[in-house]
């Protein structure tokens, strides 16, 4: 379900539009006068979504490179490679922590 609230919702109800973006891990679309504004997300929830971002940028580079050539990894060789990437392994990191 879409939230649409008037911006001056910030000033008066943060508190609820903050449990609100927590708890539904959706965002909270805010108007002026009427119009589109401003989006208000969790930061978890935006975390989420760049990671969503960048696995599909990864899948469609991965596709392109499959038009491209006929070399074909297999799962081990995709793994390691996941693995040995610096991004990866930092973000790996940040869990474990």
């Amino acid at each position: 379900m879409t939230l649409i609230r008037p911006v001056s919702d910030l000033k008066d109800n943060l508190a609820e539009i903050s449990k609100t973006v927590h708890e539904a891990a959706q965002p909270v679309f805010l108007t002026k006068d009427g119009y589109g504004n401003m989006v208000v997300l969790s930061m978890e929830t935006y975390q989420n979504m760049q990671f969503d971002a960048a696995v599909y940028y990864k899948l469609l580079e991965a596709e392109r490179e499959i038009e491209q050539t006929d070399k074909r990894y297999s799962s081990e060789e995709a793994l390691e490679a996941m693995l040995n990437s610096p991004q990866v392994a930092n973000n790996l990191a940040h869990k474990i922590i």
